[in-house]
């Protein structure tokens, strides 16, 4: 039946163009702002996700920060503890060559001294952003290494903790002496000693450094798969939206014919009354 009043045909072709033109505005949204999901609206239980994801990406850039200030800290520490064994090994020669009787005791004694103090200089240089990891007040660092969310959604943080060698309690260097053959002659073992504890220091902040370099190449790798995470959830494949947006404009002109169509339809009926 066909009535100037109700017009069937149009309101289903209305509703479809309605339709199409929704889709088409989502598309286009996608399309600019780069987002397939942009708000909660999109997608409720993706977009919860990503913004948890993306809270913990800013973790990581944090941690990340902690992770380079705390390698600073180490590889300063252990340039000093280097340059104190090299400074070390030189002590040694004197001491070794103050054994000898015809030698001068107190050039010498001189030169060791100076060795002495520069050992002291370079253990209280030897601090980044005022953490020293060599003299007896600086203590122990602990650096932020990791932010953990288990399955509950629970959050834990993860640190290292890289001990303080402390050369300024462990190295006695009052116990070297070279004022005379015999004094020296003591002196070898105590040198040895020194150097061993030096060489020992430096291992272990090597270590501490390795490793601190090692878990920032993780939390670097982890970071970028967390956001390639994100990206795949969130963003728009441009390929498949712009398809889809040529298959829409496509459907929105032929709505727009069936719609013309459908409001055209009751002006036939004029004829019947010819």
């Amino acid at each position: 039946m066909t009535s100037i009043l109700t017009n069937n045909g149009a309101m289903v072709a209305l509703q479809t163009l309605q339709s199409i033109n929704n889709n088409l505005t989502e598309t286009q949204n996608q399309i600019s702002t780069g987002k397939e999901v942009a708000n909660a609206k999109d997608n409720s239980a993706i977009w919860a996700i990503s913004k948890v994801m993306e809270s913990d990406v800013s973790g990581f850039n944090a941690v990340s920060d902690s992770l380079s200030l705390g390698e600073s800290t180490v590889a300063v520490a252990t340039a000093g503890a280097e340059q104190i064994t090299d400074l070390l090994k030189e002590m040694k020669e004197k001491v070794v060559a103050a054994t000898g009787e015809n030698v001068d005791h107190d050039k010498l004694n001189a030169d060791v001294q100076s060795l002495k103090d520069q050992i002291t200089s370079v253990i209280g240089a030897s601090q980044f952003n005022g953490a020293n990891l060599l003299n007896t007040a600086g203590g122990d660092i602990t650096v932020l290494s990791s932010i953990d969310r288990d399955s509950t959604g629970a959050v834990t943080s993860s640190n290292i903790t890289v001990s303080s060698v402390d050369f300024e309690a462990t190295l006695t260097l009052a116990n070297v002496d070279v004022s005379s053959a015999t004094a020296a002659e003591g002196s070898i073992s105590e040198i040895e000693q020194l150097i061993q504890v030096a060489v020992d220091g430096a291992a272990a902040l090597g270590a501490s450094a390795s490793r601190i370099e090692k878990q920032s190449e993780f939390v670097s790798k982890v970071t970028d798969a967390m956001k390639s995470g994100i990206g795949s959830l969130v963003d728009t494949n441009m390929e498949e939206a712009s398809a889809r947006l040529k298959a829409l404009q496509t459907q929105q002109q032929l709505g727009v014919q069936a719609l013309t169509i459908a409001n055209s339809a009751p002006s036939t009926l004029q004829q019947l009354f010819r």
